[in-house]
């Protein structure tokens, strides 16, 4: 949509914005250079030790000195921090230690090599997301880079060397840098300290003499240096201007605009905009167009060259921005003093010798105005008029003509009847009122047509001569000037308020599309979903249909239409194909397959290409509003799928996680819990064996016993496993029928009395109690595991109750214990795999899989679990299950 502009000046607050999210966070200092060996972690070392001599705390986190003396002298004195070894498939590699720096947190840190790639097993990939997050920790920290590992610059310099650097430093995190310092030589100075063995070992020096380290190639980056510093300087001093309101223009670098519309010299503009920028060693430059909104760009022809111009700007590397305003002087120069703009590009047509000697000529009215910045004003090449195609005039603009004359004729017909009645009537005003009611009800032009018709009307029926449009006396005729002037300006303005309510109404209802999509993209719970809601969205936007094709297995597929799924033929997926492989629009009015019936567009996200869009070809005129509705809705619809993949992506990536986390604890729980059982009984065994004859009676039957209980806890463990198992993988079946819970408590209950020694384990159940639907047999295993976990965690000669009761919607099952209890804090963990108190009563405790697999099964038959801990005394856990009844029992029959 367009952008506003206002010649207020206040700070920017998005501005204002910035500077506040940066309070709190460290300060980040580059030494930038052309290429390795000309000092810049010599110079930082230096500046460093400066700021320690004057007390600041300086901490050197990593410093590589590659062997260079003079550099490891700058060391002795200085605070580092030791490095952290990772090892990385048998090879320890010695790293920066970031939790170390973090916890450390001093004023100044100092992180050699910005660029590096992290060990694997590192927290973040890249070094420089290392220091990221020491600046968000509040820690100032130095660092060094070379020019060629910037990211736009990749190709540039692979051009340049003949070497792609694969080291790489994001542009945006350089130009948040709050200082950059050039470490600069000449190219001749780093040859001789190459040659000098001061950067690499001489075999070394000596290849790279040859190859990188040419003068050439070293004189190309240190230029690519220079520019990059400037212009990270020049974005500063931009954002400074901003931050405080200060008007520009201040020419300490150029930035270029370029002012077009729809006429016939706009791409000769852009090409002279990226003339200027080339001449001005490659500055900014930005293509505007201001949108009046009393006078739009009309004629598809008119359109078509103004998006063309934009287009050609992006193609030439310039930006473009389309500016709204009534006034387009005023307009230009509030947008180029809040860019700090110090030159502007305009064209000069042929206009009227009136024009310019009233001084309303565009280019007369930004050479007053323009204050500090240079115009550059560009001539047609060609006085031959642009041919345009005949307009015809559609029924609906000579309705509005005809309304205007309607209204004319009404107030006529009004003002005769008075001036028949009374007399001295001021018949003036009702004219006057028909003009208003044209302008409200048809806009400007008719409002203009109506006033000159009232004009001539009311000077020919009711000025003395009558039925003349002779004026009779000097009084009359500045009355008639008087009301035709009147009558001009106030059809004019009525005209011109019910265009401009009509254009705020029509950007009220794209706003309000944009936002009914915004929520229906965001309710989107997948890939497909937010395609299906894109195609919809699309096709109410123009009224025409549409259709979302998004990559599957490494070719697009129709994935979603409006208002119907139609397969695409041959042609239109050739165009849409094109559009996803080149990133550029294709198909219907564009310079690729224009013959399609289809025009498709390539949705980019933020990381990616997410897919294509496709509108039916005649649906929207070229850069009109629809299509810029458009263009925002595919902008929103294209983030709206690559969060979905994104979420996709974060759910599998934590299934991943959650399983490897399982598959850890499993092999950890196995490597004891399963050692330690088969140790007992293969000891047990041997032991009977090599001396079960000598043996008494009591210690054989000991050993007996032994042999037992571990192999009943094998067998409880091995059961747990495959319990899990089933629930993990999605293979438990359900077996329901009507149920008595007593009945199942009374066998569990069974199952564990040779496991409760001295304990007891006292039953509390009602006489009657109502049948509910459960798996009899997933139910018993459940509380089992429960009255196992409450035996292993009970002292001996201690109590452990299992209750039964129901309410008006369920069947409660309760069983208590008087162990220790389970602290507060882990309440919610309790039913996670894996989870052991660590200091059991009993030496059977199991694998921690017990609770969970309890709560597993209890929630498969739709019932709840839940902890309570302590109950009595600081002791003691209650565990509750609550089974859902088929249907709910009156309060009175309970």
């Amino acid at each position: 949509m367009p952008a506003d502009a206002s010649d207020t000046n206040r700070p920017d607050p998005e501005a204002l914005l910035a500077a506040a999210n940066r309070a709190g966070r460290g300060r980040l200092k580059v030494f930038l250079g052309m290429a390795p060996g000309v000092g810049k972690t010599y110079e930082m070392l230096r500046a460093a030790r400066r700021r320690k001599a004057d007390g600041q705390d300086v901490l050197i986190g990593l410093i590589e000195t590659h062997g260079r003396r003079e550099t490891e002298s700058l060391l002795r004195g200085m605070d580092v921090l030791p490095r952290k070894p990772i090892d990385h498939r048998g090879h320890v590699m010695m790293e920066f230690d970031l939790d170390a720096a973090l916890v450390r947190k001093p004023a100044l840190l100092l992180v050699d090599e910005f660029a590096h790639s992290n060990a694997p097993g590192s927290r973040h990939p890249k070094r420089w997301q290392d220091v990221e997050e020491l600046l968000a920790a509040g820690i100032d920290v130095w660092t060094t880079l070379n020019v060629q590992h910037l990211e736009s610059l990749v190709d540039v310099v692979q051009r340049i060397t003949g070497v792609r650097q694969r080291e790489t430093v994001p542009d945006s995190v350089l130009s948040r840098a709050d200082a950059i310092e050039v470490i600069d030589i000449t190219p001749d100075e780093l040859r001789e300290r190459l040659g000098e063995g001061k950067v690499y070992v001489p075999e070394t020096a000596r290849l790279a003499s040859e190859n990188f380290f040419k003068v050439e190639n070293l004189t190309a980056l240190r230029e690519l240096a220079l520019r990059r510093a400037a212009q990270t300087v020049d974005d500063q001093l931009v954002a400074a201007m901003r931050e405080k309101g200060v008007e520009g223009p201040w020419a300490a670098g150029e930035r270029i605009l370029v002012l077009v519309g729809g006429d016939a010299m706009a791409a000769s503009l852009v090409r002279a905009g990226r003339r200027l920028s080339d001449m001005m060693m490659d500055a900014p430059w930005t293509v505007t167009h201001v949108e009046r909104l009393d006078h739009p760009v009309t004629g598809p022809a008119a359109t078509e060259r103004l998006r063309d111009a934009l287009k050609l700007a992006e193609q030439l590397g310039g930006s473009t921005v389309v500016l709204s305003g009534a006034d387009i002087v005023a307009t230009v120069m509030a947008y180029a003093r809040r860019n700090n703009v110090t030159q502007i590009v305009i064209g000069k047509s042929a206009d009227s010798r009136w024009r310019e000697l009233l001084g309303r000529s565009l280019a007369a009215a930004l050479l007053r105005e323009a204050r500090g910045a240079a115009i550059h004003v560009v001539t047609e090449a060609t006085h031959e008029p642009v041919v345009e195609p005949p307009k015809r005039r559609s029924a609906a603009g000579w309705t509005a003509y005809l309304l205007a004359a309607g209204c004319v004729a009404a107030a006529t017909a009004v003002a005769w009847g008075l001036d028949v009645a009374f007399d001295r009537v001021d018949l003036g005003m009702i004219f006057l009122a028909a003009v208003l009611a044209a302008g409200v009800l048809r806009g400007l032009r008719p409002a203009l047509a109506a006033a000159t018709v009232a004009f001539l009307v009311y000077n020919y029926m009711f000025l003395e001569p009558r039925h003349s449009f002779a004026i009779g006396a000097p009084t009359d005729f500045l009355t008639l000037i008087v009301f035709w002037a009147v009558a001009l300006a106030a059809g004019g303005l009525a005209g011109r308020v019910r265009d401009q309510g009509r254009d705020a109404q029509r950007r009220a209802s794209a706003v309000s599309a944009l936002l009914a999509a915004s929520r229906t993209f965001s309710a989107a719970a997948g890939r497909e979903a937010a395609a299906k809601a894109l195609a919809e969205q699309t096709a109410a936007a123009v009224g025409a249909k549409a259709v979302v094709l998004l990559p599957t297995g490494g070719e697009l597929q129709t994935t979603a239409g409006a208002p119907t799924l139609d397969e695409l033929d041959a042609a239109p997926m050739a165009a849409a194909r094109w559009a996803w492989e080149k990133g550029e629009a294709a198909g219907f009015g564009t310079g690729t397959l224009p013959q399609t019936r289809w025009t498709f567009w390539p949705l980019e996200g933020v990381r990616s290409r997410a897919g294509v869009a496709g509108i039916e070809a005649g649906a929207m005129a070229p850069g009109s509003e629809d299509e810029r509705l458009l263009l925002a809705l595919l902008e929103q619809g294209a983030v709206a799928l690559e969060r979905a993949e994104l979420a996709t992506e974060a759910v599998e990536t934590e299934t991943l996680r959650r399983a490897d986390r399982f598959r850890s604890a499993l092999l950890n729980s196995i490597s004891h819990d399963l050692r330690t059982p088969l140790s007992t009984v293969l000891g047990a065994s041997t032991t009977l064996l090599d001396f079960g004859k000598g043996m008494t009676t009591a210690v054989r039957d000991d050993l007996l016993i032994s042999i037992r209980e571990e192999a009943e806890r094998l067998n409880r463990y091995v059961g747990n496993l495959l319990d899990m198992t089933r629930l993990e993988g999605g293979a438990l079946r359900l077996r329901t029928d009507w149920t008595d819970v007593r009945d199942v408590l009374g066998a569990a209950a069974d199952r564990v009395s040779r496991r409760l020694a001295t304990r007891t384990l006292t039953r509390d159940f009602p006489v009657e109690l109502s049948l509910v639907r459960a798996d009899s047999s997933l139910l018993e295993q459940a509380v089992v595991n429960i009255l196992e976990n409450a035996i292993a965690y009970s002292p001996p000669a201690t109590r452990i109750e299992m209750a039964a009761y129901e309410d008006r919607a369920n069947v409660v099952i309760s069983i208590e214990d008087e162990g220790r209890g389970i602290p507060t804090a882990e309440l919610e963990q309790v039913f996670e795999k894996f989870r052991r108190m660590e200091e059991p009563t009993d030496r059977s405790q199991g694998a921690g899989l017990g609770l969970s697999i309890s709560k597993g099964f209890i929630d498969a038959m739709g019932g709840r679990i839940a902890a309570a801990s302590p109950i009595y005394d600081g002791r003691g856990t209650r565990i509750l299950i609550s089974l859902p009844k088929a249907v709910a029992t009156p309060h009175h029959l309970l």
